[in-house]
């Protein structure tokens, strides 16, 4: 069954309300590679009381995020090594409703994600503005890294993909879908996972009812990063110890980097 098929036999839910009730920015992470050829049959697998964020009738968006990292790669090695107190800098844009964010992800207490955001300029996010600056020199102070290095930060990476979001049944949260997943490196350096899926779920504690079924599947959690990931994917030469296995497994189907111009922009203005 194809993944569109799949999600079509769920209910659709509002962003409103899809906001309402899992909004989880302080949260458990669990990420899981799936081959898009299985996707369509584990989602069909799912009860029905499974939603689907429906906006104008579509159930599948385009993002494009641009991660922020120091010339000597500070958040890429904190994740490498790693340290408890880490942290990833992104703007992340909505492509079908040109709307933007700056984020924060730092880990908190007992391995959970705290993700806090300010709207930002879609025209802008592949630059820090004065503001994203002093925001992310802020974020620095409560992490222990000292606030100076606001001033070194750049663009290093952009993906882009196409998610699905689902509210699960259980009330234990929400899980999104990743595909069509693209990685770009400056100077238009691009690598592709056409035939790969990245599975999120995002709940308060307790395994959902997606967890379950994925590991029922034969799907273990992995450790897996669409930043740091990428970026060693895409730079051997870079510690990879952490991601060897799904650097191994998951991405070796990867169209490798190759030095190229892009066949289309995004539908956002972007900034010179």
């Amino acid at each position: 069954m194809s993944t569109s098929v799949a999600l079509d036999r769920f209910a659709p839910i509002a962003l409103d309300t899809l906001v309402a009730e899992a909004a989880l920015l302080t949260r458990v992470d669990r990420k899981y590679t799936v081959p898009r050829s299985a996707l369509g049959d584990i989602l069909s697998s799912l009860p029905q009381g499974m939603q689907v964020l429906e906006i104008d009738g579509e159930r599948a968006f385009s993002y494009e995020s641009v991660y922020f990292d120091t010339p000597d790669l500070l958040s890429f090695r904190m994740a490498a090594q790693p340290r408890r107190r880490r942290f990833k800098l992104r703007t992340r844009a909505y492509l079908d409703t040109c709307t933007a964010y700056l984020e924060m992800k730092t880990r908190g207490a007992r391995a959970t994600t705290v993700k806090e955001r300010i709207s930002y300029d879609p025209a802008h996010t592949r630059r820090l503005t004065a503001e994203g600056r002093e925001y992310a020199a802020l974020a620095f102070e409560g992490i222990g890294v000292p606030r100076g290095r606001a001033e070194d930060l750049e663009p290093v990476l952009t993906t882009r993909y196409r998610r699905a979001t689902l509210l699960q049944p259980d009330g234990v949260g929400r899980a999104t879908i990743d595909v069509g997943l693209e990685w770009e490196q400056n100077p238009r350096r691009r690598m592709l996972l056409p035939e790969l899926a990245i599975v999120e779920t995002k709940s308060a504690t307790r395994a959902s009812e997606l967890d379950r079924t994925l590991w029922r599947w034969g799907f273990r959690p992995a450790t897996v990063s669409k930043y740091a990931t990428g970026l060693a994917a895409m730079n051997p030469e870079l510690p990879r110890n952490r991601w060897s296995r799904v650097l191994r497994d998951a991405f070796d189907p990867a169209i490798p980097p190759t030095d190229t111009d892009r066949a289309e922009e995004p539908t956002c203005p972007v900034a010179a």
